[in-house]
């Protein structure tokens, strides 16, 4: 059984705690069930160390749930469903603290990243098997999109560890442009 937890204001995301059952042995957790929603095709364990950031990534065709299954981790949520579709020009963007046992649905269209504050292993599940075609994203600390990403004590300056891919991402505006340039 899952707890739901304080509501999100981006339309489609939601917020819980998996119910953790624990005697001496150790624990059990339920993370998911088939009845639960979305039909999720892939799962995935994303391990970080402190000071890794991952994102903003962005999916159009698919819906993750997330599970922090140990750690601690800094969320960033930026919703570009409105920039996509016109009726906007500004990012809608959420943070929120999560914690061992909490989970995350983000719905197709929200952009998502996080920042490991502790040693994190992140389970997700996906509605679409990974082949490349979906995965969009653009740069974690976009000055337009201005995500308050806390500041990193495990790391040389208090900047996080990206990969070269997070790096170099394009701005928000740059990939809603070629987005539109190409149509989709």
């Amino acid at each position: 059984m899952t707890l739901e937890r304080q509501p999100s204001l981006l339309a489609g995301v939601r917020y819980g705690a998996v119910a953790r059952h624990v005697d001496e042995r150790g624990a059990f957790r339920e993370l998911w069930r088939a009845g639960d929603g979305a039909p999720f095709v892939q799962a995935n364990l994303s391990s970080s160390a402190v000071g890794v950031l991952r994102g903003l990534h962005l999916h159009r065709h698919q819906v993750d749930y997330w599970v922090v299954a140990a750690g601690r981790v800094f969320l960033a949520l930026v919703d570009v469903r409105p920039i996509l579709d016109g009726s906007s020009s500004e990012p809608r963007v959420e943070t929120r603290e999560l914690a061992a046992d909490d989970w995350v649905v983000i719905p197709e269209g929200v952009a998502h990243g996080f920042l490991a504050l502790e040693p994190l292993d992140l389970l997700y599940l996906v509605t679409n098997q990974y082949d490349g075609s979906d995965e969009l994203g653009f740069a974690w600390d976009d000055p337009a999109v201005a995500v308050p990403w806390p500041a990193v004590a495990a790391t040389a300056g208090g900047g996080p560890i990206v990969s070269a891919r997070d790096a170099t991402s394009p701005t928000l505006a740059q990939l809603v442009a070629r987005l539109q340039s190409e149509g989709r």
